[in-house]
């Protein structure tokens, strides 16, 4: 039964809600000490910020080759049973990237393949977990929930880079991966004892039996991206913002021992800085619990201006400082885009259309990680950074002329309240 609380927590009245996002807390904290071990791990083998730019290429093929099919299992399979089947997936791939790490095996083809393995449970995993919010916790409590997934993420964010750049440099980076490894046993457990009578009931799409049914069930669903004005800005702007402007990870482990003159732990408290920036722009819009589709376009403002701040600076605390409004740019830009675009899709749709939402947000990286990986060996890592800062602040100004162009502001706030107001009126029925 779902019960009362504060405005801010709507969407732990559900229990499910509440074992999930538990259970994610604990494995985002592995995820991310994995991230920064893997990009540390690379750097230790090659020095070189290409090789960090194909690993991330590597990892985020198979999320742009078949995120959209992910979309399609979502809408298919049960989706409480897939997660499991997903992230006993990445736990073992975990698993084995720590084993070889700390039998001092490992090499960079080892961690290329495993990445790209990594990359294909992703593409199912992510849009049925996206989708999976609203069975948990319904329409009314979906922004709110995203909202706090956004919390949780970036909670994850500041902890994880933090343990795993103290980690790395007192007992090195295979230990991460094994700690990585375990906390997927949380996620398992609170997705297992979930109850599903109490998820909301959801129609699932007949399984497609042929290859033209699954090309039509894709056409479906990027039909109604495309002829939806509100739900295909956001996807663009996500879309370049997340090409140009969120793959910095992938050049930050030399920015901060060459710009910085930093080692492992001051890698993971800068990252870890974005993760503060993000968790107060998250905290802002569970408070505020509903979509707003400006702070897209203002979120992509934000990444971009700070970015260009970042690339020139040589002082590690102005670069805190820049790191934790690019993270709040970040969030305030992904977490609105996901809400209005939950909120705005039809049932039936929810999947496919996520499974487009992730495949541009994620799948960007492969284009974006290689991008500026070349760009940072061939001009400079600063260089690369404040390209992809300008590029995110003009897709952010372009995507305000585009809401400007289409309805005006009066008409974008009454499509947003309208959109609430339906959700509300579908959970009293």
């Amino acid at each position: 039964m779902a019960r009362k609380g504060p405005a801010a927590a709507r969407a732990f009245r559900h229990r499910n809600y509440r074992l999930f996002f538990g259970g994610q807390l604990i494995s985002l904290v592995g995820t991310w000490m994995q991230t920064v071990a893997q990009s540390w791990l690379v750097l230790t083998l090659t020095g070189s910020p290409f090789d960090l730019g194909l690993v991330a290429a590597v990892q985020f093929v198979p999320v742009l080759a078949f995120g959209l099919f992910g979309g399609v299992i979502a809408d298919v399979l049960p989706k409480r049973q897939t997660l499991i089947a997903t992230q006993t997936s990445m736990m073992i791939l975990a698993f084995v990237l720590g084993g070889l790490t700390l039998a001092g095996v490992v090499q960079v083809w080892m961690v290329i393949v495993l990445a790209f393995l990594l990359g294909c449970a992703n593409a199912v995993d992510m849009p049925v977990r996206q989708s999976f919010i609203v069975e948990m916790v319904g329409r009314e409590d979906v922004a709110n929930a995203v909202a706090l997934n956004s919390a949780m993420f970036n909670a994850a964010r500041i902890v994880g880079p933090a343990v795993a750049g103290l980690t790395i440099a007192v007992i090195g980076t295979g230990p991460a991966f094994i700690v990585n490894g375990l906390s997927f046993l949380a996620v398992i457990v609170a997705l297992a004892a979930m109850r599903d009578v109490e998820l909301r009931a959801i129609v699932r799409m007949p399984v497609p039996r042929t290859v033209h049914a699954v090309a039509e069930n894709l056409a479906e669903g990027l039909r109604y991206v495309r002829h939806t004005p509100l739900v295909l800005m956001a996807i663009v702007v996500v879309g370049v913002v997340s090409t140009a402007g969120m793959n910095f990870s992938v050049v930050f482990p030399a920015y901060a021992r060459d710009s910085l003159g930093q080692g492992a732990a001051g890698y993971g408290l800068l990252m870890a800085s974005f993760g503060i920036g993000s968790l107060i722009a998250a905290v802002v819009l569970a408070a505020r619990g509903r979509a707003n589709p400006w702070a897209i376009v203002g979120g992509a403002v934000l990444i971009g201006v700070a970015e260009m701040a970042l690339a020139p600076t040589r002082m590690f605390g102005v670069a805190l400082l820049l790191g934790v409004g690019v993270g709040m740019g970040g969030v305030a830009m992904a977490a609105n885009a996901n809400s209005t675009i939950q909120v705005a899709v039809p049932d039936g749709l929810r999947g496919r259309v996520m499974g487009v939402y992730t495949t541009v947000f994620v799948g960007s990286t492969p284009v974006g990680g290689l991008a500026t990986g070349v760009i940072g060996s061939a001009i400079g890592i600063p260089a690369a950074i404040a390209i992809g800062g300008a590029i995110s602040a003009l897709a952010g100004l372009g995507g305000a002329l585009w809401l400007r162009s289409v309805r005006g502001r009066r008409a974008v706030r009454v499509a947003a309240e309208a959109a609430t107001a339906e959700a509300t009126t579908a959970a009293g029925g």
